[in-house]
C-alpha cells in the first residue's frame, strides 16, 4: 500500500478559514448573540489548548470535553449517564421528527437494530452504481456549459446528493423538484438551526421560537412529502403491485430481529426525514468543503487527480480502499469541517472526567469541530494536510482524537453510506472537470446543525480534457 509524507504534498501551507478564537469569556448578552449567529465563535483559546473545560456560565454549567479517555467515558463507556441534551432535543426534533438521530432509550435501539442490516457493507454497495450514475449525470451537465462558468458549488452538490438519495430510498418516486427541495433544506437549516437563546437560557418550551416559526413551511414541506410517499407506496404493496426493493421498501418490511415488530409510518417517515436532512445534507457540505481546500492546495489536487485518473469503475465498491489519496483529502476535510460539529449531552449523576468533578446536570459538549484542531491532539491543526490519513500516518491518530460521524453507540448508522458516496462523486467529477477559484475568496464555517459554508462556495469549472469512463 502506498504510504505517502508531507513531501508528496509539495507546495505553501494552507491555513483554511475559521473563527479566531476569543481571548476572554464573553458576557452573556455577547454569548447569547454569537451562539444564535454562530455557535464556533464562543470557542475560546483555552477550549483548543486544555483537554477539559469545566464552569458555570450565563447558561448553566458546561463541561466541555477533548480529552479522547474522557470522551469515550461520556459516549461509551457510561453513555447511559449521558443522554442527549434537552436543549439539543428542542432544536432538532420539530423538524427530524423521531428519527434515529432524535430516538433515545428503547424506541432507539429497537430503530437501530431494525435499520442496521440497511445500511451493512453489502447494503451500501447496492447502491454504488446509483452513486456512479448520478455523478455521470451532473458532470455531464456541468460539462455542458461554458468553459469558465461560475458555479454554486454548494448548491450543485446538494443536488447531486438528492439524486442519490432519492434513487437509493424511493426509486425516484418522490417526483419533487430538487430546487424546491433545496429550497425548503436551506430554510430549515437557515431558521431552526440556530441557537435560540430561550433554548440557550432552557426557557419553558411552550415560548414560540422564531427560529421554528420561520422553519415551519419548511417542516410541513417535509412532513406532506415523506407521508405522501409512504402512504403511496403502502398502497402499491396492498395492491400487489411490482415493488423496487429500494430503502423505502426495505423500511417499510424491515423487522426488529429480537422483536420481530415492525417500524410504525410515524417511525418510517421520522427516518427518511432523518435521512434527507442530516445524511444529504452532511455529505454535499462535506464535498462543497473538499472541492475548496482542494482549489487552495494545487499540489493535493493533482495527486487526486493522478490517482483518480487510474481508477477503475469496475470496482466501485473498494474505493474508499484503494483511492487512499482521495480518502485521506476527503478525511482530512472532514477534520477541519465536520458535518455535525457538536455533540451534546447531558450529566444525569455526577461524574469525574479526566481529574476533574462533573456535577450532575451538568451539560457536556464533545464538539468534533474542537477536538479535531486540539493542540494536544494534532500537528499544526489549523492547516490542511491531508498526509495525516494516509497510510503509515493515519495509524498514529489517537482513538476518539477523529470524530466525524461520532462515537459508541450512536455512531452515524449511514457513516459507510456517506464515505462511498463522497469518493464516488470526488472521482467522478475530477477525472472530467477542473474546479477554481480566486485566492481572495473564501468561505467561513457557520454551524446550523450541520457545519455550511457561508458565503455559498462559488467556482469555475473547466474540461479537463481527459477521457471519461
Amino acid at each position: 500500500m502506498t504510504v505517502m509524507s508531507p513531501a508528496d504534498f509539495p507546495g505553501a501551507k494552507y491555513r483554511p478559514p475559521a473563527p479566531f478564537p476569543l481571548e476572554k469569556k464573553p458576557g452573556v448578552p455577547r454569548l447569547l448573540f454569537r451562539l444564535w449567529r454562530n455557535p464556533l465563535t464562543i470557542c475560546g483559546e483555552r477550549h483548543f489548548d486544555q483537554p477539559i473545560v469545566a464552569g458555570e456560565t450565563g447558561i448553566g454549567h458546561i463541561t466541555v470535553v477533548s480529552e479522547p479517555s474522557a470522551i469515550r467515558r461520556v459516549l461509551v463507556d457510561r453513555a447511559e449517564n449521558y443522554p442527549k441534551d434537552a436543549r439539543q432535543m428542542r432544536i432538532l426534533k420539530p423538524g427530524l421528527r423521531t428519527g434515529l438521530l432524535t430516538a433515545d432509550g428503547e424506541k432507539w435501539r429497537i430503530a437501530r437494530r431494525t435499520l442496521a442490516p440497511l445500511f451493512s457493507p453489502r447494503g451500501v454497495e447496492l447502491h454504488a452504481q446509483t452513486m456512479l450514475r448520478c455523478s455521470q449525470d451532473l458532470t455531464a451537465r456541468l460539462s455542458r456549459r461554458a468553459e469558465g462558468r461560475v458555479v454554486d458549488v454548494n448548491a450543485e452538490m446538494a443536488r447531486v446528493t438528492f439524486a442519490i438519495l432519492s434513487k437509493s430510498m424511493f426509486s425516484d418516486s418522490t417526483q419533487t423538484d430538487v430546487l424546491e427541495f433545496s429550497a425548503a433544506l436551506n430554510r430549515y437549516f437557515n431558521s431552526a438551526g440556530r441557537v435560540d437563546p430561550l433554548d440557550a437560557i432552557g426557557a419553558p418550551a411552550w415560548i414560540p421560537r422564531l427560529g421554528l416559526l420561520w422553519a415551519r413551511p419548511a417542516i410541513r414541506f417535509f412532513e406532506r412529502l415523506v407521508e405522501k410517499i409512504v402512504a403511496e407506496r403502502r398502497r402499491r404493496m396492498a395492491a400487489g403491485d411490482a415493488i423496487a426493493a429500494d430503502i423505502l421498501t426495505l423500511l417499510l418490511r424491515a423487522q426488529d430481529p429480537e422483536s420481530g415488530e415492525k417500524l410504525s409510518d410515524s417511525d418510517v417517515a421520522g427516518s427518511i426525514i432523518t435521512f434527507i436532512g442530516a445524511g444529504h445534507e452532511t455529505t454535499a457540505n462535506t464535498l462543497a468543503w473538499t472541492l475548496f481546500l482542494l482549489a487552495k492546495h494545487p499540489s493535493a489536487l493533482a495527486a487526486v487527480q493522478a490517482e483518480i485518473d487510474r481508477a477503475d469503475s469496475r470496482e466501485l465498491t473498494t474505493w474508499p480502499d484503494k483511492l487512499v489519496v482521495t480518502r485521506a483529502v476527503v478525511e482530512e476535510a472532514m477534520r477541519l469541517y465536520p458535518p455535525a460539529p457538536v455533540i451534546s449531552r447531558t450529566a444525569i449523576a455526577a461524574d469525574v472526567l479526566g481529574g476533574v468533578k462533573v456535577p450532575k446536570g451538568s451539560t457536556i459538549i464533545v464538539s468534533p469541530y474542537i477536538v479535531h484542531r486540539h493542540k494536544t491532539l494534532w500537528s499544526e491543526p489549523d492547516y490542511f494536510r491531508p498526509e495525516r490519513f494516509m497510510p503509515g500516518f493515519r495509524e498514529r491518530i489517537p482513538e476518539f482524537a477523529y470524530l466525524p460521524f461520532g462515537a459508541g453507540p450512536r455512531i452515524c448508522i449511514g457513516q459507510r453510506f456517506s464515505q462511498l458516496e463522497a469518493i464516488v462523486v470526488l472521482a467522478t467529477l475530477l477525472r472530467s472537470l477542473r474546479f477554481t477559484m480566486p485566492k481572495s475568496r473564501l468561505a467561513f464555517p457557520v454551524h446550523r446543525v450541520t457545519l455550511r459554508p457561508v458565503p455559498a462556495i462559488n467556482m469555475s469549472v473547466f474540461a479537463r480534457r481527459h477521457a471519461g469512463w
